[in-house]
């Protein structure tokens, strides 16, 4: 066979059945750390896997995005051993945050940090060994009840609803496992790792992806932990937090209660933030401020919509401003490192005459609000009416920017009440296996995209590396700065969105780069059992990207 291997950019001779571990020493590949898995003609395998055929590779470590989960799916398998052999406890999975992942663990006391220190040192032993993670695969039927007499009903109730024919899981020894990606090849690949104590669980703490011999540095995201478990707190409302008990409830016509409910959490948490402006108000006149922050996708739009309709309730009148309509005209616009148009920079943004505006309607005077053109390739024009704050006004301004102390400089911090958004992902696939948030926000954008901008899936992948950089370094760094931290995902959207991006996600060409991303969404979205869009009511945060919503965009 000849294997292409991109990380040297040439051919390798070799016979049918060889495998990719094989094929790292012969092509004598150096990464800067250890292999973790490979994509082969845009499919991610682990290092075990074998080759039959002539393909295109490419060894990962975790340095990318795709070794990095691989890695952090190795770290949880570890964990569950360890807390499984000293303890007889069992760990979930609960959410990525502070640039690790939190995983509560019950092991029939209150977790002490003697028990933590324990549990890491046997992590060590156990990774220390090098252990190899091994693959099976069998009747998915046969992998349920393998699960099940595991103590892990969580997964076999998602592999029973998920309607495949076979499955595959992995064995650590005598402990058997279900993860949605690939797993290294052994636990020896899996030496950077740490242990910090949080609210009955462990922070787990991975590599960096620029030093992988160092540990990604403490984040403190306090706000947003406590809206991790307020929606956590949710789902025991709801009665399920899993993917296989969310396809049960479908399978049981039971979509209607379970829409509403959530909807009706949704509200009330709005209804609270408007509570709290107005008290925060009432105490002190001088709060005339409302910014709204959140990343690509996360639904501040409709938010800011929603909480407009609260505030008027209240006796307030929001008058809006869009950052997006102050940005630069396109030849002032900052250059990235690529060469290309930065427009999640904040200097995209034309701070100055912002401020003068800002100012100017603080001070009782009158603008006239700028309206940015995109369709003519990114000019300013001034078609939108005049605007003037009364005296039971509230402006609310809302942008990705919102939330950074050098948009507006010189305003007072009790003028202002900041709210952050975001869509925090709260149902799990199973108690080992969490959904990353980016990739909920992946989804509402392919289908916005497509269906507002004709857009493909392509298009829309291959600019997220982009916006998920610019989110790192104007975004997230402030979302800690927030009054209020308020969760637009919707634990049902993605059986929602599936049957409109399934068929978007098809289209991507397997020879692009976005196919691997792709149909890892596909395989993603195979999982879940449909819930119609009809369902949902014409307010629903989520109609923001499929369509059908009473709100006007």
């Amino acid at each position: 066979m000849e294997i292409f291997c991109k990380n040297i950019k040439k051919s390798v001779t070799c016979n049918p059945g060889i495998t990719f571990s094989d094929l790292y020493s012969m092509a004598d590949i150096r990464l800067q750390a250890c292999p973790l898995c490979v994509y082969a003609n845009g499919i991610i395998s682990d290092m075990s896997s074998k080759i039959y055929e002539d393909c295109d590779v490419e060894f990962l470590d975790v340095t990318s995005s795709i070794g990095a989960r691989v890695y952090s799916l190795g770290l949880v398998f570890v964990l569950a051993k360890a807390v499984k052999e000293l303890y007889d406890g069992k760990i979930r999975v609960s959410n990525a945050i502070s640039k690790g992942f939190f995983c509560p663990v019950e092991i029939g006391k209150d977790l002490t940090d003697d028990d933590i220190t324990r549990i890491s040192e046997r992590m060590g032993s156990i990774i220390g060994r090098g252990i190899p993670f091994v693959r099976h695969t069998a009747h998915t039927s046969q992998v349920a009840e393998i699960m099940r007499q595991a103590g892990r009903e969580d997964t076999a109730r998602l592999l029973e609803t998920a309607g495949t024919l076979y499955s595959t899981y992995y064995t650590l020894e005598d402990m058997p496992d279900w993860f949605f990606g690939a797993l290294p090849s052994d636990t020896g690949c899996l030496k950077v790792f740490g242990l910090e104590p949080m609210k009955g669980g462990v922070l787990v703490r991975v590599p960096r992806k620029d030093a992988p011999d160092q540990l990604e540095p403490m984040v403190r995201q306090d706000k947003m932990f406590e809206i991790f478990k307020e929606h956590h707190d949710w789902m025991g409302i709801l009665g399920f937090s899993t993917l296989g008990e969310l396809n049960q409830a479908i399978e049981r016509h039971e979509t209607n209660m379970i829409i509403n409910v959530a909807e009706a959490l949704q509200s009330k948490k709005i209804v609270h933030i408007a509570d709290q402006i107005v008290e925060r108000r009432s105490t002190d006149p001088a709060l005339k401020l409302v910014l709204v922050s959140g990343p690509s996708s996360s639904g501040k739009t409709t938010f800011s919509k929603r909480l407009q309709v609260q505030l008027l309730a209240h006796g307030l009148k929001p008058k809006v401003l869009s950052l997006d309509d102050y940005f630069l005209d396109r030849e002032h616009t900052p250059i990235d490192e690529n060469g290309e148009y930065d427009f999640e920079s904040l200097y995209a943004i034309d701070l100055d005459f912002f401020n003068i505006q800002l100012k100017q309607l603080l001070a009782g005077e009158s603008i006239q609000p700028p309206t940015f053109n995109f369709k003519k390739g990114g000019v300013r024009e001034f078609t939108a009416p005049e605007m003037k704050l009364e005296e039971h006004d509230i402006l609310l301004i809302e942008g990705i920017h919102a939330l950074n102390p050098d948009l507006i400089p010189d305003i007072p911090e009790n003028a202002r009440f900041l709210i952050y958004v975001s869509a925090l992902t709260s149902i799990r696939l199973d108690d080992h296996n969490y959904i990353p948030t980016t990739d909920n926000r992946l989804l509402r954008r392919i289908t916005r995209d497509n269906k507002y901008r004709s857009y493909s899936a392509q298009n829309t992948i291959g600019r997220w590396a982009s916006v998920r950089s610019g989110e790192e370094k104007w975004i997230f760094p402030y979302q800690e700065n927030a009054d209020a931290m308020f969760n637009s995902a919707m634990m049902f959207e993605i059986a929602v969105i599936k049957d409109m991006v399934a068929p978007l996600l098809e289209e991507v060409p397997e020879n692009s780069p976005e196919y691997v991303k792709a149909r890892q969404l596909r395989l993603f979205l195979k999982l879940f059992k449909t819930i119609p869009s009809q369902n949902l009511p014409p307010t629903s945060l989520v109609r923001e990207f499929i369509g059908g919503s009473s709100f006007h965009y």
